[in-house]
């Protein structure tokens, strides 16, 4: 009863209730939550810490950045959900925080989409700076082994280095990216391979243009990193995952190196094993297995999910 009184007299203020709404739509910084409110950093600060101790958001710290987001305990979901889903897009205030907040997406992705412009020609050579590559995909070829594979789809596919790869496992493979310069590239080594099976589509991984239920094996090839809402690219993946499909996630372990976001666009430093296992749990998907691959000084892990 004192957790529930709690959670309600903090969620019962105006700015907090804003905070609440705007974590509905994914995990973000103080100074993002600054720029939509328009309030002071300390202000700000204090409904931030106010809501963490009432047990309604989740505090992350990575490297120099913080990221907050709605709690995932069960005994307060279903009030949070009940909070996000009755705040109205029709009020002026709650109106201009989803405004701002898209205007921040937009500066993320246009961002990103700079990066990729500047750098799509050495792109694979860029991705394998860390871990040898060759032992990414390695591990990504043997947990797929034995898994049937009529469709398959790469989700932020780059240059087609995963099409190009499982080329000969499946009948009909599908690279998605937002990047039409990534597009391009992707397009012209398909083409020069010969991989007639193989297409590379314009398209984002909150919004796939694949039907339900229609893939059999996905893989996000150090992607997710680049995402404002990894958790919501693995629910969207999993609509479109065929029953007792799979999904390959290959991606950076939490690490400190700040000059990845800095100099290469990311926006994660890496991820937790008990974080994937949650995005997975609540997209209705099973964490089966994990890899741990060891490098100087980063750390790639490849998860394994499936869907029952």
């Amino acid at each position: 009863m004192e957790n529930l009184l709690s959670a309600l007299r903090a969620a019962g203020e105006s700015t907090r209730l804003r905070i609440i709404g705007l974590l509905g739509h994914g995990e973000l910084t103080v100074s993002e939550l600054v720029e939509i409110l328009r309030q002071s950093q300390p202000r700000v600060s204090r409904h931030l810490k106010l809501l963490c101790e009432a047990g309604l958001i989740d505090r992350l710290r990575e490297g120099t950045w913080v990221f907050y987001r709605l709690t995932e305990e069960p005994k307060f979901k279903a009030l949070i959900d009940v909070l996000v889903n009755n705040l109205s897009v029709e009020g002026p205030e709650v109106g201009r925080d989803l405004q701002r907040l898209a205007q921040i997406r937009d500066q993320h992705t246009d961002r990103a989409n700079e990066y990729f412009s500047k750098n799509a020609a050495q792109w694979d050579q860029m991705r394998s700076l860390y871990v040898a590559e060759e032992k990414v995909e390695q591990e990504l070829l043997k947990m797929a082994d034995g898994h049937d594979v009529d469709a398959f789809l790469d989700i932020g596919t780059g240059t087609g280095r995963m099409l190009e790869m499982f080329a000969d496992r499946a009948k009909s493979l599908i690279g998605i990216d937002l990047s039409r310069d990534m597009l391009t590239v992707a397009r012209s080594n398909l083409e020069g391979k010969k991989l007639s099976n193989c297409q590379a589509r314009h398209g984002s991984m909150y919004d796939l243009p694949v039907e339900n239920d229609s893939k059999d094996l996905i893989v996000f090839h150090q992607v997710l990193h680049f995402a404002d809402e990894p958790g919501l690219a693995i629910r969207e993946a999993a609509r479109v995952l065929k029953p007792n499909g799979m999904i390959l996630v290959a991606d950076f372990a939490p690490h400190d190196e700040e000059f990845l976001r800095s100099d290469h666009a990311h926006r994660r430093l890496g991820f937790a094993t008990s974080e994937v296992e949650g995005w997975a749990r609540s997209a209705g998907l099973a964490l089966s297995a994990s890899k741990s691959l060891k490098g100087k000084p980063l750390t790639v892990i490849v998860w394994q999910l499936t869907k029952s």
